[in-house]
């Protein structure tokens, strides 16, 4: 039963791949009603969240009886990258971040940037990290 869920998995995962390659994320973004919007965005924190706290449970369990081990860089790294994705200043409030995602596919120069990429900008936007939401705006602009 594993063997077929997990063949299922990826041969839906490889269809949804090449069906969706020459979609726009701004067809797609467009294409949302304001409600569908807003699930879009709390399921992606959503995940998110549960991302980084399943990953903090596997280092726990997997260092627990290690008394002398520190915890590396680049996991705190990995956690700070997880955090970009998510607004703490817009908190609950989902329909500031769709408002101003529909305002950063407006502009012509972003309509080819990933989704995900745009909330991130959008959420460092928000949380006051202008400079570093400036920079990652640049290089998305630069990369698609």
């Amino acid at each position: 039963m594993k063997k077929i869920s997990v063949i299922y998995f990826t041969v839906s995962f490889i269809f949804c791949q090449v069906s969706t390659q020459n979609q726009l994320s701004i067809n797609f973004w467009t294409g949302l009603s304001e409600p569908e919007k807003i699930s879009f965005v709390n399921g992606a924190y959503g995940t998110i969240s549960l991302l980084k706290k399943h990953h903090q449970h596997e280092v726990r369990k997997q260092y627990l009886h290690d008394k002398n081990w520190v915890q590396p860089y680049y996991i705190e790294r990995f956690y700070d990258i997880a955090d970009e994705y998510r607004s703490e200043e817009a908190g609950y409030n989902l329909k500031i971040i769709v408002m101003h995602m529909n305002a950063f596919y407006s502009n012509s120069d972003n309509i080819k940037i990933p989704i995900l990429e745009a909330m991130r900008i959008v959420s460092l936007m928000q949380d006051g990290y202008r400079d570093k939401a400036n920079i990652r705006l640049l290089q998305a602009q630069r990369k698609y």
